[in-house]
């Protein structure tokens, strides 16, 4: 093993752990409603799964609003949520007096959300074993829920072991501030820290999550952070090229949330066999949505092999919660050893982690569903002529005012479509973000095209998406 290469400098890094006896580990708790007995698992065999949309299938993108939230959004009036009284446990809603709307907005790209298979897991996890986890993973909430459901997305990644996490969010937390720790571990008073810290190039467009990680472990001295243009190559190997640190990572979201373009997965492969880089992506809207068997942007692009590291949730297209980090066994052993935001959470409800294991089978199987929604993103470009390359459309429209009387319209058509503001993306970029579900018909995207064409330039925002106006 190379002693200037990830495995050696993880390697390095465990062992230090062992030594300060800070090494933690995960011990499934078996979940059994009789003594001394193992708990059953359904098979992938006995979830129920269709070759086409049910009718129960459309409440995925069919909401409600009270009239008192729709006149608020109307006239643009803060709010905290408190416009549905709720007495008894029930809902104060006037069902005859709600506004019925059309959901462009969601990231429950398959409608998983609404699937009985999925929501039957969880009911039937829940009648068994409650609903608390009962404690943070490494204490007493790791159970054999949990493992089943971490080994599917493993191989579903294709990669040797996966650590669930509370939420994306907290998953990434803990890959940046685990990756800033080697360089402290490492440390010596041969080595000083300056030489041991970790390079982090990061893409100027990557998820709060990203950026917030990076900030917690740059402001514990253990990383030194350079971001490169939006998907620019070029710039990004200009950068590895003048960095003198030997310990470089690069992190990248793999879908774009707000653009919905792809990471330029070919040259970055190239790149890291050149510059010897960690590659880690944030899959979150790859997943389940990507490649054959929806595992995701390095599936589709072939270069799965080439991802260190893949962070994923359960939040989108597998219609749950969570998130989770899909990596080498030696690396889950650093995170959950490192990762704060990991280590300080409490774990996934039972009945959750039931469920996502259930959406992962399902979304596998129900391969339909993976194929309405790229029908979908054909079909949205067909009817406007805006070369869109996912189900993510971002719609720049440019001031907050004009995104935003945009979002009225479209509410008073009947079509749940928010306007996208600071700080979530750049002064002047406003946007209205629409996405493109399996469970849109296409007399929906028609309906919709035609409401966005009496308020917006449909053929504008086109020319702008060509010449590049959604990467200011």
């Amino acid at each position: 093993m190379e002693k200037n290469s990830w495995d050696f400098w993880v390697d390095e890094a465990l062992s230090k752990l062992q030594s300060l006896k800070l090494l933690r580990s995960l011990r499934p708790i078996y979940l059994s409603n009789e003594p001394n007995s193992l708990p059953k698992h359904n098979t992938s065999d006995e979830y129920e799964v269709f070759d086409e949309m049910q009718h129960w299938d459309r409440s995925s993108v069919h909401v409600s609003i009270s009239d008192s939230t729709f006149q608020k959004w109307l006239l643009d009036i803060p709010s905290s949520g408190n416009e549905i009284v709720c007495r008894g446990g029930i809902s104060d809603l006037n069902v005859e007096q709600s506004k019925k709307l059309l959901l462009f907005s969601s990231n429950d790209y398959l409608g998983l959300s609404s699937h009985p298979t999925i929501g039957k897991a969880a009911a039937k996890a829940a009648l068994e074993h409650g609903m608390g986890p009962r404690g943070s993973a490494l204490i007493c909430g790791y159970t054999n829920y949990h493992r089943l459901l971490e080994s599917s997305l493993a191989n579903l990644k294709k990669k040797e072991d996966c650590l669930l996490c509370p939420t994306g969010f907290a998953a990434n937390m803990a890959v940046m501030v685990a990756l800033g720790n080697i360089s402290s571990l490492l440390v010596s008073p041969e080595i000083p820290l300056k030489k041991e810290k970790v390079a982090i190039f990061s893409d100027a467009l990557n998820h709060a999550s990203i950026i917030d990680g990076i900030r917690l472990a740059e402001r514990q001295q253990n990383v030194e952070v350079h971001v490169y243009r939006h998907c620019d190559m070029s710039h990004l190997s200009s950068l590895l090229s003048k960095s003198t640190l030997k310990k470089k990572v690069v992190v990248t979201d793999s879908l774009f949330s707000m653009d919905g373009d792809f990471a330029p997965m070919f040259e970055l492969a190239k790149l890291r066999k050149k510059h010897g880089f960690l590659l880690v992506i944030d899959d979150a809207h790859g997943t389940f949505i990507c490649g054959k068997n929806g595992g995701g942007v390095a599936e589709e692009f072939n270069c799965e092999e080439d991802v260190d590291i893949c962070v994923g949730t359960l939040s989108k297209a597998a219609g749950c919660h969570g998130g989770f980090i899909a990596c080498s066994k030696k690396w889950k052993k650093l995170i959950q050893s490192r990762g704060r935001s990991f280590i300080f959470s409490t774990s996934t409800p039972v009945p959750v982690a039931a469920a996502a294991h259930a959406a992962v089978i399902v979304a596998r199987k129900e391969v339909w569903r993976r194929r309405a929604v790229w029908k979908r993103v054909q079909e949205f470009q067909a009817l406007t002529g805006i070369p869109i390359t996912s189900p993510i459309v971002s719609l720049i429209i440019g001031s907050e005012e004009k995104a935003l009387e945009a979002s009225r319209y479209l509410l008073k058509c009947g079509f749940h479509v928010t306007a996208i503001r600071p700080p979530t993306v750049p002064p002047n970029s406003c946007r209205l973000r629409v996405t493109l579900c399996a469970t849109h018909s296409e007399d929906d995207l028609k309906e919709l095209i035609a409401a966005l064409s009496s308020c917006i330039n449909l053929q504008e925002i086109g020319r702008h998406n060509l010449t590049g106006y959604a990467r200011l």
